[in-house]
């Protein structure tokens, strides 16, 4: 059975927070908040949490997973950025967007698109998971929570606990954060394509 843990959503409960870290060090896959809807997330290096994300989504190995990063100078080691994609991404975050591009060497080799060698990136403007990140110390390997074969996310946490009871481990509940996915831009040309609109304005990437 998952941990259940309610967070508020403005001013999350420091202990709270780092029980969720603890838990996430530990192995656990969690199903968290974000600024766009809730998200699978597990530990950088947790194979079995990425394949426990794999077989919840059936996703297959095309998928770009996403590097959700506390802030910039974390996101930058993960990912090559040259000065006109810099700014370009530094002017959009924190904020739902995704970013696609290409990875150094500290991104393990199983979540690299395999031809692109690429990863997806994002800094969420979310509290909860902000405090979350702040407490890991690192990113968290994720993917948006939507099961296959349904058109919209998961949005409560009681009915994420209630449908995943045995495929995640914790459930971090701070309320409802809408249905709408990150919007998605693909930079590993060295060019902005939209390749997912959502819930970021794509009117500056175009």
């Amino acid at each position: 059975m998952a941990k259940y843990f309610d967070v508020h959503p403005e001013n999350p409960q420091r202990r709270t927070i780092s029980n969720v870290a603890d838990s996430i060090r530990s192995g656990a896959l969690v199903a968290y908040p974000t600024d766009s809807c809730y998200a699978l997330g597990c530990q950088l290096g947790n194979r079995d949490g990425l394949s426990r994300i794999r077989s919840i989504r059936n996703l297959d190995d095309r998928h770009h997973f996403t590097l959700v990063c506390q802030d910039f100078a974390q996101l930058g080691q993960f990912v090559h950025v040259d000065n006109d994609v810099f700014r370009a991404i530094k002017a959009a975050t924190p904020g739902s967007y995704t970013f696609i591009l290409p990875a150094t060497k500290e991104v393990p080799r199983q979540l690299l698109h395999p031809k692109k060698k690429t990863v997806g990136v994002r800094i969420p403007d979310h509290v909860v998971a902000q405090a979350l990140l702040a407490d890991l110390g690192e990113p968290l390997l994720s993917s948006t929570l939507l099961l296959p074969d349904e058109e919209e996310p998961l949005t409560q946490g009681w009915e994420i606990k209630e449908r995943l009871d045995h495929a995640v481990d914790a459930v971090v509940d701070s309320g409802d954060c809408g249905t709408e996915p990150t919007t998605v831009i693909d930079f590993s040309s060295g060019e902005a394509e939209v390749v997912r609109r959502g819930a970021g304005d794509t009117a500056r990437f175009e």
